[in-house]
């Protein structure tokens, strides 16, 4: 592997491990969030507002109806109704064949008059089922009827006060019961054949033929250790408008109806009066009777009927949820999606973009997955989600700031010191050398090193000056000592040859005996190279014209050149001195080495023979795709 390539993995592994740790604390917050059953509330929001944007379905023909209303009510002049007008409406729903009534009106007691016509009604009808309460204060069945023809009309209601789940089966000291729902289902589906059995994959739920009830669960869906006693399911409510043929009783007795509305079908006669308040509050259906968010009990019943019979004969899907741990999983995917999300993206309108259509997909799909059946955790995903993917965008865009703010340090740092390199430190040089030479009496080294230290006093402070400029005034000019300031936005070869002028002007020992001096500096193809760039050229020229002034003793020819052929730019130093002795790479070898990866191209120094040495640097020439 290329180093460039492995050093790119490095950086971004640096990358992701600054926002790898937080997302993860991030995620383990949300599942612990969720355990406690702090996220419960907004998940019930969110599955009930799903169930009722769902597309209306047809009404359900199978099952009627009989709401006894304020009209009833009115024209009875009596409440409870009396057991003679509910004998009556009994048997006259009867006579046109239903194959099962369900009777969703308690009668524990009777009310007269007529209480004897009632009994015997209810004696001459066997596919009738009257209902009981159960739990947890019990309220009797009327006492005539067997058993077989009594279900439970209890409902468990959440912690919110709305209705989400059906209680099919449950233990009660006397006996196992079942609902009034499940018992209707059960005679209407007996007529197909099909009849209750316990599960196979489960047992402890019930099945119809092939159709298996999946069984709630305390931690069933958006639910957090729930009551989950007996034999419960999600109640899969019918969505639309209208979801059942209603009539009332007035429609029954002056025969306002079809009769084939009855016949073979499930009617359930109960109480659509809202004066009664025999309603259940849900938000998962679009209701305008009795109230918004409130449906009536009856009706309740029938969507209970209607969710078990169209399951086993239709195929309408069952409400389920995941296991745990794959809804923990879930949300464990959203939230490394969130990460992955912060760590692509680069500026935060990228990342709300994205975030947003990563949300959008996520709500939809979980939409999508309700309606075929599965109820998904939303408001997890959804919120870990967005902490990771805007929340680690700031941290990385703070940690990015902070790396840029260290390598803006970092880079004053590297050009303070390349212009203290090449200028006052050759003066300290210099001053030192003077000082270890024996060969000059005390009154002639004085003068020498005063002058040299006024030499490095001068150029300290010109540094100084020029330091205290304008950030973007450094960016774009370069530091050559005696207060010399080069425009780097210039041309190149005009930058170079102001380098080689004012390099050649220094007071260096190996200048003075050189006669010949050769230069030749031809128009380069800027496009390629930025201030840094021309900067690092100019850096480059320098220093390797400076190591001929201190180094190259005896030379009499320099020539310096910058040229094109096949294909490459060269920027050569030759002088015919004896060179550098050391074999060590000093901090000016080691930046044109950097500076010729940068450019992926070649630098040499090497001696030639039989004396003199050679500083080269080479580049290919920038081939762009109108070429």
């Amino acid at each position: 592997m290329y180093p460039g390539a492995w050093r790119k993995i490095k950086e971004e592994i640096a990358i992701w491990r600054v926002g790898a740790l937080p997302g993860m604390v991030m995620i383990a917050l949300v599942i612990i969030l969720r355990l406690i059953g702090s996220m419960q509330t907004l998940e019930w929001l969110a599955f009930d507002n799903f169930l009722r944007i769902r597309p209306e379905e047809l009404v359900d023909e199978r099952i009627l109806i009989v709401g006894i209303n304020e009209d009833d009510i009115r024209i009875l002049q009596h409440y409870p109704i009396p057991d003679r007008d509910l004998a009556a409406l009994l048997l006259k729903l009867q006579s046109y064949k239903p194959r099962v009534i369900g009777l969703d009106i308690y009668r524990d007691l009777p009310v007269n008059p007529g209480h004897t016509e009632l009994v015997a009604a209810l004696q001459n009808l066997p596919n009738l089922i009257a209902i009981e309460k159960v739990l947890p204060e019990q309220i009797a069945a009327p006492a005539t009827l067997p058993p077989e023809q009594l279900g439970f009309a209890d409902q468990i209601l959440d912690s919110d006060g709305k209705l989400r789940r059906s209680l099919l089966g449950t233990p009660t000291p006397e006996a196992y019961k079942l609902s009034l729902s499940l018992r209707l289902s059960q005679i209407y589906l007996a007529h197909e054949n099909l009849n209750l059995a316990n599960g196979i994959r489960d047992r402890a739920t019930m099945r119809f033929s092939n159709t298996e009830i999946p069984q709630f669960l305390p931690n069933s869906g958006g639910y957090v250790r729930s009551d989950a006693g007996g034999v419960q399911v999600l109640l899969n409510f019918r969505s639309g408008q209208e979801r059942f043929r209603i009539v009332s009783l007035t429609d029954i007795t002056s025969k306002n109806f079809n009769p084939d509305w009855i016949r073979d079908r499930i009617v359930i006669v109960g109480i659509t009066a809202p004066s009664c308040k025999d309603f259940i509050t849900t938000s998962a259906v679009r209701s305008s009777k009795p109230a918004a968010g409130r449906v009536y009990g009856v009706e309740i019943q029938a969507h209970a009927v209607s969710q078990i019979i169209s399951a086993t004969l239709d195929s309408r899907p069952f409400l389920k949820t995941w296991n745990d741990i794959w809804e923990y999983l879930w949300i464990v995917a959203w939230g490394v999606l969130g990460i992955m999300i912060a760590g692509l993206t680069k500026s935060p309108w990228t990342n709300l973009a994205f975030f947003s259509l990563a949300s959008s997909s996520l709500v939809v799909f979980s939409y999508y997955l309700l309606l075929w059946g599965w109820w998904v955790p939303v408001i997890p995903a959804v919120l870990i989600l967005a902490l990771n993917s805007i929340e680690l965008t700031a941290l990385y865009q703070y940690d990015l700031a902070l790396k840029s703010g260290i390598k803006v340090r970092q880079t004053i740092i590297e050009r303070t010191f390349e212009t203290i390199h090449n200028g006052p430190l050759q003066s300290l040089a210099k001053a030192s050398k003077l000082v270890r030479s024996q060969d000059l009496p005390i009154d002639e080294l004085l003068p020498e090193l005063e002058k040299e230290i006024e030499k490095l006093n001068h150029e300290l402070r010109g540094i100084y000056e020029f330091l205290q400029r304008e950030p973007l005034t450094q960016e774009t000019n370069l530091y050559l000592g005696k207060s010399l300031i080069l425009n780097l936005q210039y041309p190149v070869h005009e930058i170079l040859y102001q380098v080689y002028s004012c390099t050649l002007e220094r007071d260096l020992p190996c200048f003075k005996s050189i006669r010949v001096k050769i230069r030749n500096f031809e128009p380069i193809d800027e496009q390629c190279l930025n201030i840094e760039v021309k900067r690092g050229l100019c850096r480059f020229l320098e220093e390797a014209l400076c190591n001929v002034g201190k180094h190259a003793t005896g030379a009499t020819r320099l020539e310096v050149t910058c040229t094109a052929s096949e294909g490459w730019y060269t920027l050569s130093i030759v002088d015919d001195g004896l060179g550098i002795k050391s074999p060590q790479e000093g901090r000016g070898t080691q930046q044109f080495r950097n500076l010729a990866r940068q450019l992926k191209g070649k630098f040499r120094r090497v001696a030639l023979f039989p004396k003199g040495s050679l500083c080269e640097l080479s580049w290919p020439v920038a081939k762009f795709w109108w070429r």
